[in-house]
């Protein structure tokens, strides 16, 4: 079950942020923007390495004492950040994977909306829907 999950623009400021216990909150943001330079790291390695990049799973970033860290980007170089719980040993790579598609697929209905302003703060109900549906599932 993810805790926190997160948007981070191309230009690495939060589109979105959500976390589960709303007392931890704050530890949850530190947490998400020290990922970044983790993230900013295999991307250029991956860049280097190889020519085809259309795997954009990142995979675990770190782990600490209570969670794990992954993530993902996209081709236009946002970010997603997902913190799991380290307790849930249930949760798999496939399913990692698959949470991101669904996350990926939901922000790309978001920037399709003609109201929507790319590089503004995501504001939808549906995409809050869905990470809250993220969130609750039990693995």
């Amino acid at each position: 079950m993810a805790v926190c999950i997160a948007v981070i623009a191309k230009e690495n400021y939060p589109l979105y942020i959500r976390s589960v216990p709303t007392e931890s909150e704050l530890k949850f943001h530190y947490t998400v923007h020290t990922s970044l330079d983790v993230v900013d790291e295999k991307i250029s390695a991956m860049g280097k390495a190889l020519v085809d990049q259309r795997d954009l799973y990142l995979g675990l970033l770190y782990p600490t004492e209570d969670y794990k860290v992954y993530g993902y980007v996209t081709n236009s170089k946002v970010k997603f950040v997902m913190v799991v719980d380290s307790s849930n040993t249930a949760l798999r790579d496939n399913e990692i994977r698959s949470m991101f598609r669904k996350l990926h697929n939901s922000y790309t209905d978001i920037m399709c909306n003609p109201f929507y302003n790319p590089g503004d703060r995501i504001h939808s109900r549906a995409f809050d829907n869905m990470v809250t549906s993220m969130m609750m599932q039990v693995c």
